[in-house]
């Protein structure tokens, strides 16, 4: 992920060095300095973070997808008199490994409302989450791995 923060200082230096502190600029030097980043990339046998930038792209959509459609599952059942809560707290079992994985992924459990990460086990297997609107918990372990867990891990390794 050196190249990642290489990008994001050129970026920086693009933008101080045109003298216009906004993010449209900002934008337009990290897309510059993507594309030295790219065919130095050939020079310097690092392709890794080219590959990388797609799945970053699609994880960050999938994301707001995803927290979308959390938003308005909440604020429906808030504004209806009836309430469609099922709390529930699963074992999900993890595929990450390390420290910043688990992390990241526990965080964005807990951004997307209506669920939560309570905690994870001592051996760091398994996140604790509680889920407001779970009907069957195979289902959400599934979704969850399959979707948000699988897109982070795609992107961090």
């Amino acid at each position: 992920m050196n190249r990642l923060l290489l990008n994001i200082l050129l970026a920086l230096a693009w933008m101080f060095l045109n003298g216009d502190l906004y993010f449209a600029n900002f934008i337009e030097g990290f897309v510059i300095s993507f594309i030295i980043l790219w065919i130095s990339s050939h020079a310097t046998k690092s392709i890794n973070y080219i590959k990388k930038i797609p799945k970053l792209i699609s994880f960050i959509f999938y994301f707001l997808y995803e927290l979308i459609v959390a938003n308005l599952e909440v604020a429906y059942d808030i504004v209806t008199p009836r309430h469609m809560m099922k709390p529930s707290i699963i074992a999900v079992p993890t595929d990450a490994e390390t420290e910043m994985e688990i992390t990241l992924l526990a965080n964005l459990i807990t951004l997307t409302p209506g669920t939560l990460s309570l905690d994870v086990s001592t051996d760091k297997k398994i996140i604790y989450v509680h889920s407001m609107y779970t009907t069957n918990a195979q289902e959400f372990i599934e979704q969850l791995k399959s979707g948000l867990e699988r897109k982070l891990l795609e992107v961090m390794r």
